[in-house]
């Protein structure tokens, strides 16, 4: 599993690689109490975001990639300290731009979903 872009990504954060495969990739992410929005325990969609986007950038697995664009449907609420599972597909790549479709469950059941408009770039961002 060689995973070429976000390479210091905050793990915790935005989860776990456990696989890459092509146009495909497997993340996982342990919600904890950092991610807690109230007294009960449901956690911020910005940390499910997280997730997915990593999981995007993964399957695209590109030095240079950056998200363009996103729209999503957050399904569930999440709780702290449930284990969430983000799955990604990379689409057909039509010059700098690739859709990749991502679902995150819990579980069985689907918390998250969306489509997420990729760019890879011949250079970094940043770097003029």
């Amino acid at each position: 599993m060689d995973v070429l872009t976000h390479k210091k990504i905050d793990k915790e954060l935005c989860g776990r690689p456990l696989l890459v495969d092509g146009n495909y990739s497997k993340v996982e992410m342990v919600t904890t109490q950092k991610m807690a929005v109230d007294e009960t325990g449901l956690v911020h969609g910005g940390f499910i975001f997280g997730l997915a986007d990593h999981s995007a950038m993964i399957a695209v697995n590109h030095p240079n990639v950056v998200l363009g664009a996103a729209e999503v449907k957050f399904l569930k609420p999440v709780k702290c300290g449930e284990i969430l599972v983000a799955e990604a597909r990379a689409g057909k790549k039509e010059g700098k731009r690739q859709s990749v479709s991502v679902t995150v469950k819990n579980g069985d059941a689907e918390v998250f979903k969306g489509m997420f408009i990729c760019f890879t770039l011949d250079k970094h961002v940043l770097i003029n």
